[in-house]
C-alpha cells in the first residue's frame, strides 16, 4: 500500500539507494541490479512510515515530572521519539513543548547520532504560557519559588508567551519574526482561542493575520489552537495552512458555513478521534466538564468523515508514566486512570486513531492516507515524505497481516525502515523513563 490512494500493489519490489526510493513496481518489471542486498518479505504487507500531526514529546508537565526530570527534558523527548519509531511512526510534528530540548534531540536524530522518529517542531504555541502558567497548572506557583516557576515557563514560552495578547498586531508580528529567526523552528502555531478558557478569543483577526504573514514570509506553514466555532472561523479567515484539532468546537458544533469552507477548500484538518470504547468510558467516568465537549467533538468527527474532509491523524499525545496515570494524580490521573483505549498515549495512539476513524465510517484506505500522505501534504513535506514513490525518503513499515482487514494489524510489525535503514526495534527505547519497564 504505497499511500497514494491507488490499489495495493501485489508482488512488489522497492529498490532503495542512499536512503531514498530509486525504483518501485511489480517484481517482473523492477530489477535492483547486481550487488544489491535483497530483503525478502514475501507474504507481508508494506506501508509508508506513519506520521502523527500533533504530538508533545515532552508531556511531563506535572510537578512530579517538571522537577523530577529537571535538566533531563531532552531524555524524555528522545524516549517518546523512540517509542513512536518502534511502533511504526517514522515522523512526528511536535506542536507545543520546550524548544531547546526538542531541537537538541531533533538535530541529533537528523545527524544520525541518535535513533528516533523524525521530528518537526513548532516550539511554543504563540500566545500560550508554560506549564506553571494560567493556561495549564497555575497551582504550581502556589507551592514553589516564583523564580523557579518563571524559569520553567520561559523554557516553553521563549519570548512569545501570554504577554503578546496585550500587544498590537504590528508588535505581535515583530515578536513572531524574532522568534522565527532565533529558534530554528519548522512551523508556527498560535492561539486563536484560549486554552483553559476555551470559549474566549485570544488574538484578534488582525493579529492572527500578522502571525500568518510572518510565518509565510519565513516559508513556514502555520496553524492555530482553536476550540470554539468563532476561533475556528477566524483562523481560517486569517489564512492558516492547517487546522489543528478542528473538530473541537466546545459546546456548539461546527457551523454549516464553516464546515462548507473546510470542505470546499480541502483544508487539512488534524482531528482528535477517539474510539467507541473510550467514549463510552468517558461518558460514565470522565471529568464532568469534558463530557459534553467530547460529545460535540464526536458529532463533528462523524460529519467531517461523512463529508470526505481532508483529515490528518493527530493524537495530541505524549508519554504518561505510571505516576501520571494513577488515580492519585490530581492533574492527569482523573482523565486516564482506568480508561480503555487512551487516545493520547504515544506508541498506541496512532492505531487507536485509525480504529476510531473506521468506526466512524472512514474507509481503511483513507485511514492510511490520513496517517501518511495527508499529514505530509498538510505540513508541506510531501516532496520527501508520506508515500512510497520514486525519489522519496525510504520510510516504510513491514506488517505481518493486512492492515485494511483489521486496524489491529498495524500492531503486527515485522520491521521498520527509516531513510532506508532497518530500525533495531528491540533496542528501543534506549532508556525507559516514562514507558513501562
Amino acid at each position: 500500500m504505497d499511500g497514494t490512494g491507488g490499489p495495493p500493489l501485489h508482488d512488489a519490489v522497492i529498490v532503495i539507494d542512499a536512503g531514498r526510493i530509486s525504483k518501485i513496481g511489480r517484481e517482473q518489471d523492477v530489477h535492483a541490479g547486481r550487488g544489491a542486498r535483497v530483503v525478502d518479505v514475501r507474504g507481508k504487507y508494506i506501508i509508508p512510515g506513519l506520521m502523527d500531526a500533533n504530538v508533545h514529546l515532552d508531556f511531563g508537565i506535572t510537578p512530579e515530572s517538571l522537577f523530577g526530570y529537571a535538566g533531563h527534558y531532552d531524555e524524555l523527548v528522545l524516549e517518546a521519539a523512540q517509542v513512536e519509531l518502534k511502533n511504526g511512526v517514522t515522523t512526528v510534528f511536535d506542536t507545543w513543548g520546550p524548544r531547546e530540548p526538542l531541537m537538541k534531540v531533533r538535530d541529533a536524530i537528523n545527524a544520525g547520532r541518535l535513533t528516533g522518529s523524525r521530528i518537526f517542531l513548532g516550539g511554543n504555541i504563540i500566545g500560550m504560557g508554560g506549564p506553571a502558567s494560567a493556561d495549564f497548572y497555575p497551582v504550581i506557583r502556589s507551592v514553589i519559588n516564583k523564580v523557579d516557576a518563571d524559569r520553567i515557563d520561559a523554557m516553553w514560552e521563549q519570548g512569545v508567551g501570554p504577554a503578546l495578547l496585550w500587544m498590537t498586531p504590528r508588535e505581535v508580528g515583530e515578536k513572531v519574526r524574532t522568534y522565527i529567526q532565533s529558534g530554528r523552528i519548522d512551523f508556527v502555531k498560535y492561539l486563536s482561542s484560549g486554552h483553559k478558557d476555551m470559549q474566549f478569543i485570544a488574538f484578534s483577526l488582525d493579529a492572527q493575520k500578522a502571525i500568518v504573514e510572518e510565518a509565510h514570509r519565513a516559508g513556514l506553514t502555520v496553524q492555530a489552537h482553536s476550540t470554539s466555532p468563532e476561533s475556528l472561523r477566524l483562523e481560517i479567515e486569517a489564512g492558516v495552512d492547517l487546522l489543528q484539532h478542528c473538530d473541537i468546537s466546545g459546546l456548539e458544533p461546527i457551523p454549516d458555513e464553516t464546515m462548507r469552507t473546510i470542505l470546499d477548500r480541502g483544508l487539512p484538518c488534524a482531528a482528535l478521534l477517539m474510539t467507541d470504547r473510550y467514549l463510552a468510558w468517558a461518558a460514565d467516568h470522565g471529568p464532568a466538564g469534558l463530557r459534553p465537549l467530547i460529545k460535540v467533538k464526536d458529532l463533528n468527527d462523524r460529519k467531517l468523515i461523512g463529508a470526505g474532509a481532508n483529515l490528518l491523524l493527530a493524537s495530541d499525545g505524549g508519554l504518561f508514566g505510571p505516576r501520571e496515570k494513577a488515580e492519585s494524580s490530581p492533574l492527569v490521573g482523573l482523565r486516564l486512570a482506568g480508561a480503555p483505549d487512551i487516545p493520547n498515549q504515544l506508541g498506541d495512539a496512532h492505531i487507536l486513531w485509525i480504529k476510531a476513524a473506521i468506526e466512524r465510517g472512514m474507509t481503511p484506505m483513507n485511514a492510511l492516507l490520513s496517517g501518511t500522505r495527508n499529514v505530509a501534504r498538510g505540513y508541506g513535506r510531501a516532496t520527501d515524505l508520506g508515500t512510497l514513490e520514486v525519489g522519496k525518503r525510504a520510510d516504510l513499515v513491514v506488517l505481518d497481516a493486512d492492515p485494511f482487514a483489521d486496524p489491529n494489524n498495524y500492531r503486527g510489525i515485522v520491521d521498520v525502515y527509516k531513510d532506508g535503514i532497518r530500525v533495531d526495534r528491540s533496542a528501543l527505547p534506549t532508556a525507559r523513563i516514562m514507558s513501562p519497564q
